[in-house]
């Protein structure tokens, strides 16, 4: 195959690749948004196991888990919000506490995570199951559980910025008093001693997950577990089976974009069931017992912040199937960031530093496509001699490769490359927190959204114009070449709406690419220089 026509190929299927991977969820969203199959490159299939109870559902949404002979299913009153019995205050967060003893509401009160009205970001949906939710499996247990209210016996109002604080509430039922202890710390960590006063069987859930994004991005929402094998498992809203188990479990997180409602147990481990919801979305629920401790965080998935906790727990930050690669890069540009201090620089260098790192890849490739732009005219005449004769005109132009030193293969890897790395990224700078609220340079105050001038989507339209430019071409097919003349237009109209980070990348990378164009051409030239002088002297 010509390379040319292989390389046009190739940045055919990016393009297309980054439609259908990117664009379809924005402009088709589904009623619940569903993105794609996700994992970390070590992902795996849930496993069945009998060795511990299970929850069970119907296709309604709220059920009680049961693992009784008849399989009775009770729903469960949480259709609408019920009084509060307790406040935790922290310098970023409220948390409330309802009649049920469940974490009823989580208000994040940092400036970065307000809404376009300037109200607080609430992170729970007031009809959603809640953190901390009791299900006995025996029904007529769980029903009494639904209608009797814990008590509070401490104080309602708890200040928890400087120092942890610990709630005790109380629930009376006929067969069985629960004790809940929740002892919640300033970051959003929290541990709860559950101890029943007889041994009956019951779950406990982290709740639906958070709800505090409404995208139309394709982004990575539902249910993380992390198996005592480290091995990372996502189940994705409108994709659970109702039938995954992990035993021993380290982390089971229930995640939106940017927040998460965890538990975690690094040394024992969880018993862990996921349900379906009527949606399909996943709902975990963790097995009890009759004195059960559990660690728990709830709030932003802020990289320091879980650190901070228990290294382990950043393995809850998860991007999607590029994560093998989106990881490393998130790591890296933490890094750089920690010696800048601001994400749009911090973007740049990290675009630089992978430029750098390709740069031998892409100096070949260029110089390879460099070539054979000027054997074009020579392939062409091969073309035409041999066009009944496909075997001896491959033989013949694979000669005048050699003969050249041209590569037909030269200008793929690069190319090929720059789809993983891109899409890594992609995940990175829609996913990570960090970003929410971080501001660049005068009018972008916020890396995660738009651009609220369009400035970087058509300065980036305008670069991805002047590289076609700039960069060798020797189209055959006029529907190929119309394609990509109306690709920069068709990327700067599908950026307008993208993250700003996103967009600075896009277009640092154009930059750098155009910078990198214009050093081939010239070494090429010189190339071409020299190779023509020896020829001369050879001659003389």
């Amino acid at each position: 195959m010509e390379q040319q026509d292989l390389n046009k190929r190739l940045l055919l299927a990016l393009v297309l690749s980054f439609f259908v991977f990117v664009g379809y969820s924005y402009f088709f969203p589904v009623k619940e948004l569903t993105p794609t199959q996700t994992g970390n490159g070590e992902t795996k299939t849930a496993q069945t196991t009998q060795e511990h109870a299970t929850p069970s559902v119907t296709q309604t949404q709220n059920v009680a888990p049961t693992t009784n002979e008849n399989n009775t299913m009770t729903k469960a009153p949480v259709e609408k919000a019920l009084p509060s019995i307790a406040t935790i205050k922290s310098t970023n967060f409220i948390m409330t506490i309802d009649e049920l003893g469940r974490i009823s509401q989580m208000e994040l009160l940092e400036k970065k995570y307000e809404t376009k009205e300037g109200d607080h970001i609430k992170m729970l949906s007031p009809t959603a199951v809640k953190p901390l939710e009791l299900r006995f499996s025996d029904a007529k247990l769980n029903e009494e559980a639904f209608i009797t209210p814990y008590v509070n016996s401490g104080a309602q109002t708890l200040d928890v910025a400087n120092a942890a604080q610990t709630l005790t509430l109380t629930q009376s039922l006929s067969g069985v008093t629960v004790t809940k202890k929740i002892t919640v710390k300033p970051t959003g960590e929290y541990e709860v001693n559950i101890s029943l006063s007889n041994d009956v069987p019951y779950f406990v859930t982290p709740g639906h997950r958070p709800m505090a994004d409404d995208s139309r991005y394709m982004l990575v929402r539902g249910a993380l577990i992390e198996g005592a094998d480290n091995i990372i498992t996502t189940i994705e809203d409108g994709k659970a089976e109702g039938i995954e188990k992990f035993e021993h479990a380290k982390i089971a997180s229930a995640f939106d974009r940017y927040v998460a409602s965890m538990f975690f147990d690094f040394n024992k481990g969880l018993n862990v069931s996921v349900l379906k919801e009527a949606n399909d979305d996943p709902l975990i629920f963790v097995e009890g017992a009759q004195n059960l401790n559990l660690h728990a965080y709830i709030g932003t998935k802020d990289y320091e912040v879980l650190k901070s906790i228990n290294p382990e727990l950043t393995d809850a930050i998860e991007f999607g199937f590029f994560s093998f690669l989106s990881k490393p890069f998130y790591k890296v540009l933490l890094w750089i960031h920690s010696h800048i201090g601001n994400w749009g620089w911090a973007i740049i260098f990290f675009t630089l530093l992978v430029k750098l790192i390709l740069f031998p890849l892409s100096y070949k490739g260029m110089m390879s496509m460099q070539k054979l732009k000027d054997l074009a005219p020579k392939m062409k005449e091969l073309k035409e001699k041999y066009k009944g004769d496909p075997a001896k005109m491959n033989a013949q132009m694979m000669a005048m490769y050699k003969k050249h030193g041209a590569n037909p293969m030269g200008g793929c890897l690069p190319m090929i490359l720059q789809i993983p790395v891109f899409f890594a990224l992609y995940r990175v700078l829609l996913n990570a927190v960090e970003l929410e609220g971080a501001p660049w340079i005068l009018w972008i105050h916020n890396l995660a959204q738009m651009d609220p001038y369009f400035v970087l989507p058509i300065l980036m339209g305008a670069s991805m114009w002047f590289q076609q430019r700039i960069t060798p071409s020797n189209f055959t097919d006029p529907l190929q070449e119309k394609i990509f003349k109306f690709f920069p237009v068709l990327m700067t109209v599908f950026f307008i709406y993208f993250p700003s980070g996103l967009v600075l990348y896009w277009l640092v990378n154009n930059l750098f690419t155009i910078a990198q164009q214009y050093f081939i051409n010239h070494m090429y030239a010189k190339h071409k220089a020299a190779a023509a002088l020896a020829h001369k002297t050879k001659k003389d």
